[in-house]
């Protein structure tokens, strides 16, 4: 089957979704006001609550919920077959994430920029709200363990792409100040900073001496460099302490000075990788050599994993936490939320089409796919490789040479995925902080103070599970659990806007619908995982670290849905807003 067939139906029905779905929620069901004074403007403080033009914002937005998700999840969700990816993607993306994404958005602008976790507390209960609050702390968490494990991988597997990547920083810093503090637009200043970007990933793909390739400098992966770690591990643990440090510091720094700046660049790029992507496909139009659907693979069931192993791309649960955490407190008109919240779902499931594609077609032969996707293990392990493999030679049909392809792509996704990574960070700084006051601990209310317990807690995830891949498993551990908290989440927060929409007198069924299934898919996903697979009762070798935080996870969700569907019944006013201030 010619792959263009895929990229052509999945855009028609993004944009008729976009087009008359988005409009209809937002005309009918969340009734926009233009006249609405956001948190932004309310709460102006240069700092947090910054007034940002909706393109702008959409840039921040968007590359904040990107990360490396949308591109790893169905990288491995093809190994059940395209078709099932491929619905899921353009389905979930219009009548699940773009209804999550867009109604967290609003309902934060309209409980003055607060965050979902502490909307709970007026809209079912202080318990709910301190265990909503463990749960995200617990998935913010893992979603700073994984990305720094994915980008470190990445930096050690692609170190062409390292000095492209770092780059951005003093540049996203130069662009903050031109534009806030010198009154200039930002497009043409983020223009030169990827034309500079990219320029540099050219030339360290064909200059050696500008790779920062530390394996290199260790000695190789066979030598010990010390306490025992090879140069691959000691490389690994560098990049983590890197990242780490970076993370403190961007996520203490205003939003106009690196993030804002930084994250518009990065929706640059998201234009130029998938114009790329998409460009190439049009010239080439590659076949699909994966299956339809995998007959081959019975050791993991699809119905429920499907819906968890894609999570970005379809649905997510953190694209609520940036949206109630960052995004609503810089919204400048409330009438921008469709074309950020909306639009920024749709962005996630383009970049999930254009992955399924570039991995379905990357492989010469059927047999080659399942030689590469024999098991799910395999699926799992190779994906994020067979992802830039495939993008590369999607690339090669408008002649980018496939090793400077795979340069730009590595340095796309990093940047997507450092983006989420300090964007959660900073969520993880405000959580504690939250915490902190809950329980009257006041050194966890202190930014510095909440930001190291984020960043500390953060690397010691990543670097002390020991696991299949030797030292800094522990982000590879951690995938199974993230996809199924993050997809509770989402449940979860469709489930609060339902709330909010039935004691305003709406039609609630627009977030009901699509709450019910995924909490159905996920919960059970999730009982199958904790009881069956990491006790150690069935098959599988118990997994301590997965089986407790992801008890504790599953013992909240189903304490929060008690309290939630009795409070859902209930026909008593909401408190007003100052009321939880």
């Amino acid at each position: 089957m010619n792959s263009l067939w895929l990229a052509i139906i999945g855009m028609i029905v993004f944009a008729l979704g976009y087009r008359y779905y988005s409009k209809f929620i937002a005309e009918k069901i969340y009734r926009l006001d233009p006249n609405f004074v956001t948190p932004a403007h309310q709460f102006e403080d240069g700092v947090d609550f910054v007034p940002t033009k909706k393109v702008v914002l959409w840039g921040h937005h968007f590359s904040s919920v990107a990360g490396a998700s949308p591109i790893i999840g169905p990288a491995i969700a093809v190994y059940w077959g395209w078709l099932p990816a491929f619905l899921w993607v353009i389905l979930g993306t219009v009548f699940a994430a773009g209804v999550h994404d867009f109604g967290t958005l609003v309902l934060s602008v309209r409980n003055k920029g607060q965050s979902i976790g502490t909307i709970t507390n007026r809209l079912i209960g202080r318990r709910a709200k301190l265990l909503f609050l463990f749960i995200i702390l617990i998935l913010v968490l893992m979603v700073n363990a994984v990305f720094a494990w994915v980008i470190s991988n990445l930096f050690v597997q692609f170190p062409a792409a390292v000095i492209p990547i770092f780059i951005e920083i003093p540049l996203a810093i130069w662009i903050g100040y031109a534009v806030y503090k010198g009154k200039r637009e930002m497009l043409i200043p983020s223009i030169i900073a990827l034309v500079i970007m990219y320029g540099t990933a050219v030339l360290s793909s064909k200059i050696p001496a500008l790779q920062i390739d530390l394996v290199k400098y260790f000695g190789g992966a066979e030598n010990t460099v010390i306490f025992g770690l090879n140069g691959v591990s000691m490389s690994f643990f560098v990049w983590i302490v890197v990242l780490m440090v970076y993370c403190y510091i961007a996520s203490v720094l205003p939003v106009w000075k690196l993030l804002q700046p930084r994250d518009y660049i990065n929706s640059h790029q998201l234009v130029v990788g998938l114009v790329m992507l998409y460009a190439g496909l049009l010239f080439l139009q590659p076949e699909i050599t994966a299956p339809m659907t995998n007959n081959a693979a019975n050791d993991v069931s699809w119905f429920p994993l499907l819906f968890i192993t894609i999570a970005c791309g379809a649905i997510s649960g953190f694209h609520g936490l940036v949206a109630s955490g960052t995004s609503s407190k810089q919204l400048d008109k409330e009438t921008d939320a469709r074309f950020v919240g909306y639009l920024g779902s749709i962005g996630e499931g383009v970049l999930a089409l254009i992955s399924i594609i570039a991995v379905t077609t990357v492989f010469a032969t059927g047999a080659d796919f399942k030689e590469a996707y024999g098991s799910f293990a395999a699926a799992s392990a190779g994906g994020m490789g067979n992802f830039i493999n495939g993008a590369a030679q999607l690339a090669t049909g408008i002649f980018i040479p496939a090793d400077i392809a795979r340069t730009i792509v590595t340095v796309i996704v990093v940047s997507f995925a450092a983006t989420s990574l300090d964007t959660s960070v900073r969520l993880m700084r405000y959580i504690i902080a939250e915490i902190g006051s809950e329980y009257n601990l006041k050194p966890l209310t202190k930014t510095h103070v909440a930001t190291s317990v984020a960043v500390f807690t953060s690397a010691a995830l990543v670097l002390i599970p020991k696991g299949p891949n030797g030292f800094g498993s522990g982000g590879y551990l951690l995938w199974p659990l993230f996809g199924t908290s993050n997809q509770l989440l989402a449940g979860i927060s469709l489930l609060l806007i339902s709330i909010w929409l039935k004691r305003q007198g709406r039609n609630f069924l627009i977030t009901f619908i699509p709450m019910v299934f995924v909490l159905f898919m996920t919960v059970w996903a999730m009982v199958q995982q904790v009881v069956f697979q990491w006790s150690g009762i069935g098959a599988t070798d118990a997994n301590m670290l997965l089986f407790v935080l992801g008890g504790l996870i599953l013992a909240f969700v189903f304490w929060i849905l008690l309290e939630a569907f009795a409070v859902f019944t209930k026909k008593e006013p909401i408190p007003p807003v100052d009321s939880t201030m």
